[in-house]
């Protein structure tokens, strides 16, 4: 399964491993503090918090990355890049929207 090497693969990769990134992120920080729904209602109502959780989002999406471009799944690699830069052009919107 994780030797296709297509575009679409690599955005539906991209656009999972954050919300992995994001789970985890919950578990070892906040895991003992509130419940997940107030985590979330946390996160979009703190700008500070909004800053920490895209950068795990985009590490997150930058170790998919790495590996698909070391394996030469250049098409894949790209598909990954792609979700990279909408959840980061989304993120920064929105940051500066609220």
């Amino acid at each position: 399964m994780f030797k296709k090497n297509n575009v679409g693969f690599g955005l539906l990769l991209g656009f999972i491993a954050p919300i992995v990134g994001l789970l985890v992120y919950y578990l070892v920080q906040f895991r003992n503090v509130t419940s997940l729904s107030g985590f979330f209602y946390y996160v979009a109502t703190e700008k500070a918090l909004l800053t920490a959780v895209i950068s795990v989002l985009l590490v997150a999406n930058a170790g998919v990355f790495t590996w698909y471009v070391n394996k030469r799944k250049d098409l894949t690699a790209k598909g990954v890049f792609i979700s990279t830069c909408i959840y980061g052009l989304t993120a920064l919107i929105w940051k500066f929207l609220s």
